[in-house]
């Protein structure tokens, strides 16, 4: 059994220009969660989907090990293309087993740590999960539009050392396995598990300013 990363990154990008390549801290954006998957232990390799010259070019200058190029089509690297599309596309090509670890990996989550790898991966074998995401814990209060409140009672509102919060989607990194997702279709199925990561992980690389925010939480927290 082997244990795949897989990092879909696209030359395109409407919102930033270049973006997966685009500098933070230094390096450009993908290299930060290449780096930490690269010093995961339990990780055998990083197939690296993309559809640039460009990104290849530079990714190729980290030297990584275990880092592959995937080649992916023009068809699902498009505006409206979907993560699965490039993730159904490399495991077509692929001669992996259907038992082998898939990670789905974000690179704008360049907050994630191999620490995280690893627990997360841990936490997957031990409690013999199908499929398992990450999220943080959200402590806003949130209500419906009818005026009602969601996940608290106003009349009794909580401290925050007193209020569970509710665990939110970060999107930095989805574990399944092929054979999982071959019959699914997707990359959650099964009996899913969450990993909890820490609440500033919660940032995801989407506008320009974002850059500004993630440079500061790395000074701090990486």
């Amino acid at each position: 059994m082997k244990t795949i990363a897989f990092i879909p990154v696209r030359g395109g990008s409407k919102s930033i220009p270049k973006k997966n390549i685009k500098a933070l801290n230094g390096e450009p954006l993908v290299y930060w969660v290449m780096s930490a998957l690269q010093a995961t232990q339990e990780v055998d390799e990083i197939i690296l989907a993309t559809d640039s010259d460009e990104i290849e070019k530079i990714v190729s200058l980290f030297n990584f090990s275990k880092t592959k190029i995937f080649r992916r089509s023009n068809e699902n690297a498009g505006d409206t293309s979907t993560t699965e599309s490039v993730i159904f596309e490399y495991i077509a090509q692929s001669s992996h087993n259907d038992n082998d670890v898939f990670i789905l990996v974000q690179a704008t989550s360049p907050l994630t740590e191999s620490k995280h790898f690893s627990e997360a991966l841990q936490l997957y074998i031990k409690n013999k999960y199908d499929s398992l995401l990450t999220c943080v814990r959200d402590y806003s209060f949130f209500w419906n539009e009818d005026g009602t409140s969601k996940n608290y009672d106003y009349r009794d509102r909580p401290r925050r050392q007193e209020f569970k919060g509710q665990l939110m989607e970060n999107g930095a990194f989805y574990i399944s396995t092929v054979g999982n997702i071959k019959q699914s279709k997707n990359r959650l199925s099964g009996k899913i598990g969450i990993y909890e990561m820490p609440e500033y992980t919660s940032i995801e690389i989407d506008e320009p300013e974002d850059f500004l925010i993630v440079e500061q939480l790395m000074k701090r927290f990486i």
